[in-house]
């Protein structure tokens, strides 16, 4: 058999009880919104980076509690001692560097909130981009998001097209759940 040229055509070869099915079935490709799940989602990309997706999806839950479920205002508000307890944390990555930037991009993210109203409207303001375009935005607003973070968040959440091949069964069905706008 030869190997699948796309996520859609991998998932498909999994067992139901893969974590990559239910990423891809429910998550993968659909808007968010709320900024706490915006959130969550930049922060399982950033700590993908060097890392494969199966790790960050069997680690997701742990990442929930160990980050108060992304709650932008608490995670802000972490200090050294929370620090330490998170890099202490096996069931997370356990890096300074990505946890730093979690904590950061969260206080980032209540400036962006003061100034769009939410993290959603932020992004609806600067869609549609391409793709170079919304590296540049992200490097100046955030921290730890290369070009392969930035893609795959913005592919993840629907701002960017290709999450899901046309003959996918979810294509159709993440397609609907897309604003009209977000379609142009």
């Amino acid at each position: 058999m030869e190997k699948p040229n796309t996520y859609c055509e991998a998932v498909s070869l999994m067992s139901p009880d893969n974590v990559h099915v239910h990423y891809h079935d429910y998550e993968y490709g659909f808007p968010i919104l709320t900024d706490n799940e915006l959130f969550a989602r930049l922060v399982l990309e950033i700590n993908q980076a060097g890392l494969s997706w199966t790790t960050i999806l069997n680690k997701k839950v742990n990442f929930y509690k160990a980050y108060d479920n992304f709650q932008i205002e608490l995670v802000a508000g972490y200090n050294e001692n929370k620090i330490m307890e998170l890099l202490q944390d096996g069931g997370i990555i356990r890096n300074r560097l990505k946890i730093e930037s979690v904590i950061d991009n969260a206080s980032r993210i209540q400036k962006i909130q003061k100034e769009h109203g939410s993290l959603k409207n932020w992004l609806d303001l600067h869609h549609p981009k391409a793709r170079g375009e919304w590296v540049k935005i992200f490097k100046k607003a955030f921290r730890f998001t290369g070009g392969e973070i930035v893609n795959e968040f913005l592919v993840s959440t629907g701002y960017l097209k290709g999450a899901h091949i046309e003959s996918c069964p979810i294509y159709e069905k993440a397609l609907e759940r897309k604003p009209a706008w977000s379609l142009q």
